[in-house]
């Protein structure tokens, strides 16, 4: 299929999908915990029925029931050896099925293992397991790609790379959102289809997470944003107990009914997930068939986005500063500390920046005496770790700009493109690939131009060519070439020109070096601050600059509301507040300093100093608080050096701090990458104290807890972060793995004197083997307490099955077991 034809079938209307296949299997006899390909391979004729149903109800596209067909999920039945001829015969049936009535989709899905930096899965090995798959699916001759049931973004964008490695089919993506909007890793709606549509796929959208009704409001979100159709694909209501079995009670005609609102959300493509079957969706099929789709946007958002948010540059918004900090250039001690393989500062700067003020924060790591290649990439991992903003990736070599791009999980914004023949025509279809923005530098092969003319002309050419290789001015940012003013006393009026000839002639956003005006001048923040507001008068969108210069940034804010930018009262406001305070803080830590010199105690003299509003400043607790793993065993040293004892350690600094992280997390303000490395650093550190802890005579042992994901269920990421949780807050974990049978845990809990059982389950199909360990306990008289979780559980759930309590994430589990201890 091509994508040409693929627009075609989008042109005649609503496209259908089909229904669900693991719940409608399992009410035809499939077991659960079987290996579901092979399965359906045993059982080939119950796929077929399921599927020429879906086709008699309206389906235009089936799905092969492919979706766990990645080497590594085949691997856990010890089948991996035989994926190409499981994908094989998988896409074969669902051919047999569709009779050329519908076109079938070679479906992907998450492999169950943690990426790098949160696990040991690296990029280029998740798109090697993924370009497996594809190549097996395209040569098996599906018609299209669907990428589904995704929970992490940079999965996500390792899968449709994979495909568009290997073929040029259309390619439809989905990914899950939990109840509080966001994916598993923390990803808004609105940054998802800007990534996704940027690099390439042919549909986006979101599926299963809940009912039709509930997605209205993600459909919305990403609809504001998408210039491609979109995908709602939603179970039949959440999943309930009737009896031993988990149902889907929302009825086909209930269910047709909010469909209709998904297609005026936004929705184009629309069919059913978990719990939906061929009724579904012929009820479905007739009440939105005749309906017609809003059209995509026909321009985009001048927009980027990293996994956690997006940034738009909107050319009558708000001024905005792209951090300059994260450069070695002129920095010596940053310099020293990428030769030594250390990026303590970087992490450092990016997390100051984005508190002063920053929107975007450029990385650079061009330096002598280093991999500047290897550097980038751990910069990358180790900036998108610690901040949510999205990033600016600067750097002059092709090849490490295209391996930043190919690791970030977001849109980038590249620093830069010039008009010199050889860099564009590297560069250009580069950046195109990986759907970034970039900055346009009107510098030719004849070098910097000489007249403000010229300069205008090298950037026409310049632009000329983006756009023939299918960017549009949404795509581009124009760097205004700032020299300083001291040697070419022009330089300020030309960048005016420029600024107000991209704005208003040529609809573009613009940038410049702001400190280049004043090289070479004494008292320069006073040139730049003036500069910078006659710029943003002229029309300037936003300078690449250091956010801690409070003149600026004070300067930026004000002009801003002088020239009434939508909301920029109340950031005015806003900004003077925080620097009211991070100036009485300033004076504060002078008074300290001075009386320390005067010799007063340090911890006296600082008195209440030693307090901000993230909490006490402890070197230990901040360490934690911000996932310092490397850093966090020399600062507990430090403190035991000072005459702390490791206990005190413990529960004076290391436990706050994780608290604080959870009241984080629940709050939005962190999300699972950061969770986890603050979870990490803290488990280092209580490894290092631990052993140095002499127990008290008659001193009681923490709880044990076993935990565990019950049987038929091989999903365990959440499961794996509760206990590094319970962990961490000094009780005995004991963690049993996957699929584990009811038997099994209640013998161990028993054998262990646990007080606490936590069962984890992804899966709606296998929830009810929770009520099985229930069962288990009651008839081996276990008296502890048993909890649960997963994305498909829910209180009324735990209610039903008799559960001790139910937790909807890790930070959660630890405040649940706390109040069934005390």
């Amino acid at each position: 299929m091509t994508n040409e034809e693929f627009q075609h079938l989008l042109s005649r209307g609503v496209v259908m999908l089909d229904g669900a296949t693991g719940t409608n299997l399992q009410q035809a006899g499939m077991p659960i915990g079987v290996c579901p390909e092979k399965w359906i391979l045993e059982n080939r004729q119950v796929m077929i029925d399921l599927q020429r149903h879906f086709v008699e109800a309206g389906s235009q596209i089936l799905y092969a029931p492919t979706f766990t067909g990645n080497r590594i999920k085949l691997a856990e039945y010890g089948l991996d050896d035989q994926l190409a001829a499981i994908n094989q015969g998988l896409v074969a049936i669902s051919k047999e099925a569709a009779q050329g009535k519908a076109l079938v989709a070679g479906d992907m899905t998450m492999t169950g293992q943690q990426l790098y930096p949160m696990g040991d899965l690296t990029f280029e090995e998740l798109v090697d397991v993924y370009r497996q798959q594809a190549k097996v699916l395209y040569d098996a001759g599906v018609d299209l790609f669907i990428v589904e049931t995704m929970m992490s973004l940079q999965e996500t964008r390792a899968c449709v790379l994979a495909i568009k490695e290997v073929c040029d089919l259309p390619i439809m993506a989905t990914l899950t959102f939990e109840k509080d909007g966001r994916t598993l890793y923390g990803t808004p709606p609105e940054a998802a289809v800007v990534v996704l549509q940027n690099l390439g796929v042919d549909a986006v959208g979101l599926n299963c997470s809940t009912g039709p009704a509930d997605m209205v409001e993600t459909v919305q979100k990403m609809y504001e944003y998408a210039t491609i159709p979109l995908i709602a694909k939603p179970n039949a209501g959440l999943p309930e107990l009737d009896g031993d079995k988990t149902v889907y009670k929302t009825t086909p005609e209930a269910f047709a009914q909010d469909g209709r609102l998904l297609i005026e959300a936004g929705a184009h493509i629309v069919g059913g997930c978990c719990g939906t079957t061929p009724d579904h969706i012929r009820a479905l099929h007739d009440a939105v068939c005749q309906l017609t789709p809003k059209a995509p946007h026909a321009s985009h958002h001048r927009v980027l986005a990293s996994e956690r948010q997006v940034v738009e540059i909107k050319l009558d918004g708000s001024f905005q500063v792209i951090g300059e900090r994260i450069n070695p250039t002129g920095k010596k001690k940053l310099q020293a500390e990428l030769r030594a393989g250390k990026l303590d500062m970087v992490r450092t700067m990016a997390r100051e920046q984005e508190r002063n003020g920053a929107a975007i924060l450029d990385v650079n790591m061009g330096t002598n005496g280093i991999d500047e290649k290897e550097m980038m990439l751990k910069a990358i991992y180790e900036v998108t770790g610690v901040s949510g903003l999205p990033l600016s990736i600067d750097t002059s070599s092709p090849d490490i700009m295209e391996a930043a791009l190919r690791i970030y999980p977001g849109r980038a914004l590249v620093n830069s493109i010039s008009c010199e023949t050889e860099k564009r025509k590297q560069l250009l279809p580069v950046v195109k690939k990986y759907g970034a923005m970039f900055i346009a530098l009107p510098v030719s092969d004849a070098g910097i131009p000489k007249t403000l003319e010229e300069k205008h002309a090298v950037l026409d050419e310049l632009l000329a060519d983006a756009y023939d290789h299918g960017f549009t001015p949404e795509d581009v940012v124009v760097d205004a070439l700032v020299a300083t003013v001291g040697a070419a006393p022009t330089s300020a009026l030309d960048c005016m020109a420029t600024f107000s000839h991209c704005k208003r002639d040529l609809g573009l956003a613009t940038v410049c070096g702001l400190s280049n005006i004043s090289f070479g001048l004494p008292d320069r923040m006073y040139v730049n601050a003036t500069f910078l507001s006659m710029a943003i008068a002229s029309g300037l969108t936003m300078a690449i600059a250091n956010p801690s210069q409070d003149l600026l940034m004070n300067t930026a804010a004000a002009a801003n509301m002088l020239m009434n930018k939508e909301g920029s009262d109340l950031a005015y406001i806003h900004r003077m507040q925080y620097f009211d305070k991070k100036e009485a803080e300033k004076k504060r830590q002078e008074e300290a300093e001075l009386l320390a010199r005067q010799g007063m105690p340090a911890d006296v003299a600082a008195g209440e100093s030693q307090q901000t509003e993230q909490g006490p400043v402890n070197p230990v607790y901040q360490a934690v608080l911000e996932g310092e793993k490397d850093a966090v065993v020399s600062l507990a040293q430090a403190e035991l050096a000072k005459g702390m004892a490791p206990d005190a350690v413990i529960n004076d600094l290391l436990i706050p701090a994780i608290t604080k992280v959870g009241d984080l997390y629940d709050k939005q303000v962190y999300f699972l990458p950061q969770l986890i490395a603050s979870a990490n650093t803290m488990e280092t550190a209580i490894a290092y104290l631990e052993p140095l802890i002499k127990k008290a005579p008659g001193q009681q042992d923490m709880a044990t807890i076993v935990i565990a994901t019950v049987e038929g269920d091989v999903h365990d990421i959440g499961k794996n972060l509760v206990g590094l949780m319970l962990r961490n807050y000094g009780y005995k974990v004991i963690d049993l793995g996957k699929d584990v049978p009811a038997g099994t845990i209640i013998e161990t809990a028993l054998r262990e004197k646990a007080s606490v059982i936590g069962l984890s389950a992804l899966m709606t199909t296998t929830m009810m083997h929770m009520k099985d360990v229930i069962a288990e306990a009651a008839d081996k008289h276990y008296d502890g307490k048993i909890i649960i979780g997963g994305a498909a559980v829910t209180p009324s759930f735990s209610d039903e099955i008799g559960a001790d309590g139910y937790s909807k994430d890790a930070a959660d589990c630890v405040k649940l077991v706390g109040r069934l201890l005390a």
